[in-house]
């Protein structure tokens, strides 16, 4: 089924003149999302026969959502049903049952979204190239990091196609449309948005070599294949690594890294879903000082050009820029609607927030109601929660990549992390990672060896690490983690004094 934003702004505003008519209806939201993801795997290898581009595929979903609240003997009562593969207002009536039925009495609601007094900011910023990718472009693009890949390793003399060339990974295109209306806001908003990633591993397997690349674009005409390049460098870089002992050293976090941190650690602790749970790490300190005061952090899903940029929420509101941690200090909060009322209805908010949330209303406007969850995406099928769009870090005396090295002196450099998570509960700020890949030993400021992946782990806390930087590079890099939604526009950060420990396993000759 072929879907244009103009079927679903005429199919929205059927189902809500439909819906808002039934008996016992107080308010109600109907959000509509049609979204194709187009994927090609990458999967050549130099020694055993292949397609080099396996498995062109799509996968397409769509259809309507209600949220309403409901008139009862009880009080007012909140519930949300789905409809998938329907548009017609036949298939809002189906969804409204739904929520019907699955309605509960929440004193905490206030009300569905009304206007917040910001206007929409970004409008037909789509790549319509994206939007219209065909399956031949699709399988091209996937060539053309595969071939990137090889000019690399056949640029280097001591690699031979016989060592084994491993090249996997793949380029996705995520196209996204929606449509929102609700009861305050009874105008129709539609959105439309793409973007286009890619995600690859190197290898030379004779060489015990393995390297990672990646890039992140809005338009297609940017797409230039040149992570499969990037991860045959760091594939060539990171042979013969080794072993780093058990201690406390000068860091370099890459923007992967990064980027990892934010979406496992940082984004959920400035969440104001999570302040209301008194369950951050930053709980009670909203105006203070929580990091070093080089460190600025914004989310800003209005910015034209960033890949996470949406021209609206998922409740129909404008997005903009929320200052998260400025100068070093806590200054805002990721919010949705439903948070930002509730908290004011708290009477515990201001020990919860460190202070009165009418202080820092400009800090809790509610840009972040999205319908995320599933690594790409607006779902029909979903109330919105609180997500991150870009969040982009950066420092207010930025240091160039080699004033970053000679910071270090001694020290690593940690270019890829996974399986990052808090540990002792997020409130607490401990958090371990494993150091998998594009990571290397530093003498002198300048890089003398890889680290052998996997050996090493980081275990330590997330405010040593806002409060140890020692400097931010200039660039800051479009940087997507596993699974997760948002953008991090990541830096390079070098940090003081972090935890890390040895991996036991087995030991080479001679230790």
């Amino acid at each position: 089924m072929t879907l244009r934003v103009a079927d679903l702004r005429a199919a929205a505003e059927q189902a809500f003149a439909r819906v808002s008519r039934a008996p016992g209806v107080r308010e109600v939201e109907v959000f509509l999302s049609a979204n194709t993801s187009l994927f090609v795997r990458l999967n050549y290898t130099s020694h055993i026969p292949c397609n080099g581009v396996e498995e062109p595929k799509s996968m397409s979903s769509y259809g309507l959502g209600v949220r309403a609240a409901f008139d009862s003997p009880a009080g007012v009562t909140v519930g949300f049903g789905a409809e998938p593969g329907r548009l017609d207002p036949e298939g809002a009536e189906r969804a409204l049952e739904k929520a019907r039925r699955s309605a509960v009495y929440d004193p905490e609601f206030v009300s569905l979204p009304r206007p917040t007094g910001e206007r929409r900011r970004l409008r037909r910023y789509h790549d319509p190239a994206l939007m219209a990718l065909s399956g031949r472009q699709l399988v091209a693009a996937g060539w053309q990091v595969i071939e990137t890949a090889l000019e690399v390793f056949a640029a280097d003399e001591t690699v031979r196609p016989a060592d084994g060339l491993i090249i996997g990974g793949d380029v996705t295109v995520l196209q996204e449309q929606v449509a929102v209306i609700s009861t305050h806001l009874p105008q129709v908003q539609t959105d439309q948005s793409a973007l286009i990633v890619s995600t690859v591993t190197a290898m030379v397997e004779a060489q015990g070599a393995k390297g990672t690349g990646w890039s992140a674009h809005t338009r297609l005409d940017a797409f230039d294949g040149g992570a499969g390049a990037e991860a045959a460098r760091n594939a060539l870089n990171g042979r013969g690594g080794i072993r780093v002992p058990t201690g406390r050293y000068r860091v370099i976090f890459g923007p992967q890294p990064v980027a990892d941190l934010v979406n496992n650690l940082l984004a959920p602790a400035l969440s104001l879903e999570t302040f209301y749970a008194a369950a951050s790490p930053f709980t009670g300190q909203l105006g203070r000082r929580i990091a070093h005061p080089d460190l600025d952090v914004y989310d800003d899903g209005a910015a034209r050009g960033l890949v996470g940029s949406k021209g609206i929420t998922c409740e129909g509101l404008p997005t903009g820029r929320t200052w998260l941690i400025r100068g070093g200090r806590l200054v805002g909060l990721l919010a949705n609607w439903y948070e930002a009322q509730r908290i004011r209805l708290d009477p515990h908010a201001a020990g919860k927030l460190g202070a009165d949330p009418t202080r820092f209303a400009r800090g809790l406007v509610p840009r972040n109601g999205f319908r995320f969850g599933r690594g790409g995406g607006r779902h029909f099928d979903t109330p919105p929660g609180v997500y991150p769009t870009n969040v982009v870090i950066a420092g207010r005396n930025p240091v160039s990549r080699q004033d970053l090295f000679r910071l270090v002196g001694d020290g690593l450099y940690i270019g890829r992390i996974w399986y990052t998570y808090p540990i002792n509960g997020l409130r607490a700020g401990d958090f371990t990672c494993t150091v998998v890949g594009d990571s290397y030993v530093v003498r002198n400021g300048e890089i003398v060896g890889a680290i052998r992946p996997n050996t090493v782990r980081i275990n330590d806390s997330i405010h040593r690490v806002l409060n140890s930087i020692l400097g931010i590079g200039t660039t800051a890099r479009p940087t997507l983690v596993w699974a997760a939604d948002e953008v991090t526009y990541a830096p390079e950060i070098a940090v003081d004094d972090l935890r890390v420990e040895e991996v036991a396993g087995f030991l080479e000759p001679g230790r």
